[in-house]
């Protein structure tokens, strides 16, 4: 399988608000509406690039990477032009089969092409099956920040931290 990642456009919006309805987004992403909203109100943000995530050339699922803004304050210090970023996989049938991991990893080895120092994301503390796709891909927990949305697990990696590929299933 190829994972490539392509900016997102307009003809993607009903997409993304179809994703955000399926119960192991939401789940995580919470309300639907509320969140096709602030993902449709961030194509003008210039502090946000979006994209759509293709697994063999078929959209499955959505990745926003960002820089650090206020909203971001509880990260703490972070090497100037560090990156966050948040992704969902859409379709219940691509869970948990290592899709995750692949997709961060492979978004990560893009980002720090261009000079990027660090990359950060902030799951749920409750949601193991997130941290455990940044931990494969190659992130390290640091620790319990406060966000605008609630406590969250601050995770970073940087360009060394990738371990030896493991075989993964597909």
């Amino acid at each position: 399988m190829t994972i490539r990642f392509r900016r997102m456009t307009d003809g993607d919006l009903p997409a993304i608000r179809n994703w955000l309805h399926q119960p192991h987004i939401r789940q995580w992403w919470g309300d639907p509406d509320e969140q096709y909203g602030l993902i449709d109100g961030d194509r003008d943000e210039p502090a946000m690039d979006q994209y759509i995530l293709l697994m063999d050339d078929d959209a499955a699922g959505y990745l926003q990477c960002y820089a650090l803004t206020q909203w971001n304050e509880g990260f703490g210090p972070q090497p100037a032009e560090t990156r966050g970023i948040d992704l969902f996989i859409a379709g219940q049938e691509r869970i948990g089969r290592g899709h995750g991991p692949r997709a961060i990893r492979a978004f990560c080895d893009l980002v720090f092409q261009h000079a990027i120092p660090r990359i950060v994301a902030a799951p749920s503390p409750a949601n193991a099956r997130a941290i455990r796709a940044y931990e494969k891909a190659g992130f390290r927990r640091e620790r319990l920040v406060e966000t605008p949305d609630g406590p969250a697990l601050l995770m970073s990696r940087e360009p060394g931290d990738l371990p030896p590929r493991q075989s993964e299933p597909s």
